[in-house]
C-alpha cells in the first residue's frame, strides 16, 4: 500500500502548516500559539478538543463509526529549541534565539494531516486520541501530561510516537523491541574546601585537587563497573572553580550528564556516584554536596505495540525500507513517561536525502517536507488497522 491518495492531496496544506510553525517557534511550556493553531484545526474538522493539559498540551478525541470501546493514542511534540537559526530560506524562524531544530514542527504537521484524514473518513471503529505534547526539549512535558491525568481522562490501550531521523534515508522506518533510547539524569557536585594563598597549599584544602580526583573516579563507573555489553555514559561537562591565578578557591563545581539504557544500570550509576563523592570527600578533607536529578527514563518499547507499528509502516514504506533491529541511541526522549504509564512504541522515520543531511539540533537543520504524507499515512493506517470496522 503506498501513501494514502487523500493524504497526498493535502500535502501542500501540511507543508504550509509546518513552515508556519517553523517561522514561529515556541520553547518549553510557551507553545500557546502552536497549541491554539492545533486546537483550531482539530475543531474545524469536528474533533473534540481538550486544551491546557500539562500546561500547554492539547488532546483531540475522535470516535469512528460503530460502538467499539477500544482506543489508542498518537503523540506529537510541539516545542522548539533555544538556538539561533542559520538558514536563509523564506520560512526561517522569525524569532531570534529560537528555532525548530529537532523537527517538532514536522511531527505536529504529520499528526494534523492524519487527524484531518481520519476525521473526514472515519473508516475505523473505536476512539483515537491525538496527543500534542509540550516541552519535550528538557521540560518533561510528557511527564506533565501524564501527571495531569492524560491516560485517566483519555484511556488508551496503546500509545505511539515517532521522530524524524535525517541520518536515515528518506521514507525508511526504524524501530526495535525493548530499550531504544537512554535515560537522562544530571549530577551537580559542589566541593567545599578551604581556600588560601597559592604559595601555601598546605594551609588549604584544595577543592580543585578534589575535583580532579572526582572527575577521574567518575570515569571508572562505565569503564570498570558497568558490564562491557551494557550501555551507559557519564560525561562531566562543566568544571568551574577559581577567580584568580594566585588564590586557591573555596569551592569547585562539577556537573555531569548520565545516560543508561535500563532502570537497573540507572540505579547502579546513581549509587556509585554517591559512593564516589563520599570517598573523595573523606580522602581530601572537603565536603561534597551532590544534587542528583532524575530527568527522563529510558524509552522502552513494548513487543506487541512495536509489532503493530511495524506492520502499519511496512504497508506504507515497503519491506525494503524496514529496519527492525535499529541500534540503541544514547539520546533521550520524554515519550518515555508515556510508555511508563501505557504500553506503546516509539519509532524513527527517515528524512535524509541530498538536501536534508544536517543532524537534529544543528542551526541549519530543517524538517524534510517530503515525508509529511508518509508519516500521516502511517498514522492513518495504524488507526484503521488497530480499530477496524466490523
Amino acid at each position: 500500500m503506498p501513501v494514502y491518495n487523500r493524504i497526498a492531496e493535502t500535502h501542500e496544506d501540511m507543508q504550509r502548516w509546518r513552515r508556519d510553525l517553523h517561522q514561529h517557534p515556541e520553547l518549553c511550556f510557551e507553545e500557546r500559539r502552536t497549541a491554539g493553531i492545533v486546537a483550531e484545526k482539530l475543531r474545524s474538522w469536528g474533533i473534540e478538543v481538550h486544551e491546557g493539559i500539562g500546561v500547554t498540551g492539547v488532546v483531540g478525541v475522535l470516535k469512528g463509526r460503530g460502538n467499539s470501546p477500544r482506543s489508542i493514542g498518537i503523540r506529537a511534540d510541539m516545542d522548539a529549541l533555544p538556538l539561533q537559526e542559520l538558514n536563509d530560506f523564506a520560512h526561517k524562524s522569525k524569532i531570534d534565539g529560537k528555532m525548530h531544530a529537532c523537527g517538532h514542527d514536522g511531527h505536529t504537521a504529520i499528526l494534523l494531516g492524519a487527524a484531518q484524514y481520519l476525521a473526514e473518513t472515519r473508516n475505523f471503529d473505536g476512539t483515537v486520541h491525538f496527543i500534542f505534547q509540550p516541552a519535550e526539549e528538557g521540560g518533561g512535558g510528557g511527564d506533565a501530561m501524564v501527571k495531569d491525568g492524560l491516560f485517566d481522562r483519555f484511556p488508551c490501550e496503546g500509545v505511539y510516537g515517532l521522530h524524524n531521523q535525517p541520518g536515515m534515508p528518506r521514507g525508511s522506518f526504524n524501530v526495535k523491541v525493548g530499550p531504544i533510547m537512554a535515560s537522562a539524569d544530571t549530577a551537580v557536585m559542589k566541593i567545599r574546601g578551604k581556600g588560601g594563598h597559592a604559595a601555601y597549599p598546605h594551609l588549604a584544602n584544595d577543592p580543585i585537587a578534589a575535583g580532579v580526583q572526582l572527575y577521574t573516579a567518575l570515569q571508572t563507573i562505565v569503564a570498570r563497573n558497568v558490564g562491557p555489553v551494557d550501555n551507559a555514559v557519564v560525561s562531566v561537562t562543566l568544571f568551574e572553580a577559581g577567580t584568580a591565578i594566585n588564590v586557591i578557591p573555596q569551592e569547585a563545581t562539577l556537573s555531569a550528564s548520565i545516560r543508561a539504557m535500563t532502570p537497573e544500570i540507572r540505579d547502579f550509576i546513581e549509587r556509585r556516584i554517591r559512593e564516589i563523592c563520599s570517598g573523595v570527600a573523606a580522602t581530601h578533607g572537603v565536603a561534597i554536596e551532590l544534587d542528583y536529578q532524575r530527568r527522563y527514563p529510558s524509552v522502552i518499547n513494548y513487543e506487541k505495540e512495536t509489532e503493530i507499528a511495524a506492520r502499519a509502516a511496512r504497508e506504507i514504506v515497503g519491506e525494503d525500507n524496514m529496519d527492525l533491529a535499529t541500534p540503541i541511541r544514547m539520546g533521550s526522549e520524554d515519550f518515555a513517561f508515556m510508555l511508563e504509564a501505557c504500553p506503546g512504541c516509539y519509532f524513527f522515520l527517515g528524512t535524509g536525502d541530498e538536501t536534508h543531511f544536517h543532524a537534529v539540533h544543528h542551526p541549519e537543520f530543517d524538517f524534510n517536507d517530503e515525508v509529511l504524507s508518509i508519516g500521516a499515512s502511517i498514522w492513518a493506517h495504524l488507526v484503521e488497522q488497530q480499530l477496524p470496522r466490523q
